[in-house]
């Protein structure tokens, strides 16, 4: 069974106010620790989240039978839908990535969805996956393997029993996907073709060509498109979910979002919520991640009272293109940078540094195939000995056919800009590109915040520990949404929505009553903000950390942070206004701050988390990170939700 250690310091708040009542107190199994004097039990990760959660009913959600609220919804989809300020829904979904998508195909089985979408549907961090899937589909390899794999990549971090679920219910994930259209590459054998990436110790990886995700989202998105039960709400960009105080619980009822097309605030009222929102790779300056990936789930989630978990594992991908490397030059900087897939390396690409000389066997074994945290590191190490910007990964020594067969859209890039991959080395270069912490989670995807769930990158299963295994991501995303699936029916069966529930919260402001030209002035500021915000985070929260450094970081945005508020308010912004650059603005504060926080609390090197003061692993440490929520009166505006928390009494 994980045990926990809480975080308390900085402006974050924890506290027993917060605690679920004696249903939380009573999860609470392992023996005590104690930090900076305030006690706080150690908390279980999968029994912890799942065990606590004792659904009550406020009145919000009234008791109906399963009939009478069949004919309530149809009224509630055919009249509600066509009020543009607010919108009822059985299940609203946050993010159209794959674990958004699959889970809204299920629960639309048994109810009205909403999917709300930040840009494109197609616009996520899956349709950026390269390598593929993971999963135990050979005959020679086996769960165990797989599990063994993920843990010892994960520095012995990861919760066992999610490990567990995780790499035995794969397989059928995998053979649905294929059952929906989802077209893998197969071998000369007619079988699934699987590669091999780093930290695996068999060939396990599903993929299509090196654009898995894109399948993936194109086999899901068609079906989506063509659900009758599914509303995909486009260029929607969620602000804070709607929460209620019912005695020490906290209730979710759906979230506010921004029209970004129409600069219209919609508000979704939902019996179940579930945040699939992504990562929060642009809190620095070069990520894998798309547009999107500002963090959004994880500072809503913070900000409703969830508890969040394991912020200080930020992978970085070892392999991201260095376009300063490349013969001709992009026009312009990249929005993310281009991934070179973890594949390239399984396939048998080697590491050189600009003097062509091999260096990976000279920080591990296992060379170019140890897992990411340790070929970044190398990486990085290379660069600062040698003060040069990047490295090369040489897969050129492999026959043409077959590197233009793997890796087409990648070769395909590099060709663009005056290099071929099959006679030349790549420019490589290590990006931000996954978050393995974020929103902790139940075995079934399940918060401490009741209505809401999550999955993929935004949710903190304890699958990773503190490292990702390659191609474990998509995986997870898989495995969790249909897990999520079957008590999201359960809660929405059990309640029912009050329709003058959406004046309980006040309502978001578009800023349009301080004028263009102020408006101009506070997103030119903001722009600069955020660039400063991500040099930060990566001059001091970067691949290797110290103490000091993370004190540093810690001022520095506390202080870039309260000058950008500042401006803002001093300009006649105003608590419930919200503008799409500023809101992404206040979460990215919001998850570097947990980063940090986070990282401050490890005094220990583990997994992605390298520090040179704390340079050794420490068995006694061996513990998830957990920040409880901040005070809903306290800190600033990216901490705080944008309105006051109705409070509700349990109905008798």
């Amino acid at each position: 069974m994980a045990a926990s250690i809480a975080y308390v310091g900085g402006h974050l708040q924890y506290g027993v106010n917060f605690c679920m009542g004696q249903s939380y107190k009573q999860a609470i199994w392992v023996p005590s620790v104690t930090f900076n004097g305030c006690l706080q039990r150690e908390l279980s990760w999968s029994c912890g989240v799942s065990k606590f959660l004792q659904i009550r009913k406020c009145n919000l959600f009234r008791s109906r039978t399963n009939e009478n609220w069949k004919s309530f919804g149809t009224v509630i989809t055919s009249a509600y839908l066509r009020d543009g300020s607010t919108k009822y829904f059985d299940f609203a979904v946050i993010g159209s990535g794959v674990a958004g998508l699959r889970y809204a195909l299920e629960v639309a089985k048994h109810g009205s969805v909403a999917i709300i979408t930040k840009a494109e549907p197609h616009e996520s961090n899956t349709n950026y996956a390269q390598g593929g899937v993971s999963a135990v589909l050979c005959p020679s390899d086996s769960v165990e393997s797989h599990m063994q794999d993920t843990i010892v990549a994960g520095a012995y971090l990861c919760d066992e029993e999610s490990v567990k679920v995780v790499c035995t219910e794969g397989p059928d994930r995998i053979r649905e996907l294929i059952a929906m259209g989802a077209s893998f590459d197969h071998g000369d054998d007619g079988n699934l073709h699987l590669a091999r990436e780093g930290g695996h110790s068999h060939h396990r990886i599903v993929h299509a060509a090196d654009m898995t995700g894109r399948e993936i989202e194109r086999a899901l998105l068609e079906a989506v498109v063509n659900d009758p039960n599914i509303s995909v709400f486009k260029h929607h960009f969620a602000i804070d979910l709607l929460t209620s105080q019912d005695g020490s619980d906290t209730v979710c009822h759906g979230i506010d979002a921004l029209n970004t097309e129409t600069q219209e605030v919609v508000r979704f009222i939902s019996k179940v919520t579930l945040l699939a929102s992504g990562g929060a790779g642009h809190i620095y300056p070069s990520t894998t991640n798309p547009l999107v990936a500002t963090g959004d789930g994880m500072a809503m989630a913070h900000r409703a009272q969830a508890v969040i978990s394991n912020m200080e594992f930020v992978q970085f991908h070892p392999t991201a293109l260095a376009d300063e490397g490349l013969p001709i030059k992009p026009k312009k900087t990249r929005e993310n940078s281009f991934l070179i897939t973890e594949a390239v390396r399984g396939d048998g690409g080697i590491l050189y540094n600009l003097s062509m000389e091999r260096f990976m066997p000279l920080y591990d074994g296992r060379a170019e195939l140890a897992p990411r945290d340790v070929v970044a590191r190398s990486i990085d190490d290379q660069l600062k000995k040698r003060n040069e910007k990047y490295v090369l990964l040489d897969i050129s020594h492999k026959p043409r056919e077959k590197i233009l067969s793997h890796f087409p859209n990648i070769a395909n890039e590099c060709l663009q800009h005056g290099l071929d991959i099959t006679q030349q080395p790549i420019p490589v270069v290590p990006a931000a590109h996954y978050m393995c912490g974020g929103v902790r989670a139940g075995l079934q995807g399940e918060t401490n915040v009741h209505g809401l769930y999550v999955a993929g990158e935004v949710a903190c299963t304890g699958l990773h520990g503190a490292n990702r295994l390659a191609s474990n991501s998509l995986l997870e995303a898989l495995v969790f949404a249909r897990r999520a699936v079957q008590p999201s029916i359960n809660y929405m069966k059990s309640s029912s929505l009050d329709l003058s529930a959406s004046s309980l919260w006040t309502r978001p402001l578009v800023p349009k009553s301080l004028g263009s030209d102020v408006m101009h002035k506070i997103l030119r500021i903001t722009k600069e903000v955020r660039k400063e915000l991500q040099s930060i985070m990566w001059k001091y929260v970067g691949i290797v950390r110290s103490t000091s450094r993370l004190q540093e970081a810690e001022q520095k945005i506390g202080k870039l942070e309260a000058k950008w508020e500042t401006y803002l308010f001093e300009h006649g912004w105003q608590q419930t206004m919200v503008a799409l650059e500023a809101c992404e603005m206040r979460n990215l504060f919001c998850c570097a701050k947990l980063v940090v926080s986070s990282a401050l609390a490890r005094n220990e090197s583990r997994g992605l988390h390298y520090m040179t003061d704390f340079p050794h692993l420490e068995e006694s440490k061996r513990l998830p990170t957990v920040i409880f929520p901040s005070s809903h009166t306290t800190g600033t505006w990216s901490s705080r939700q944008l309105h006051q928390q109705p409070i509700v009494k349990s109905m008798v």
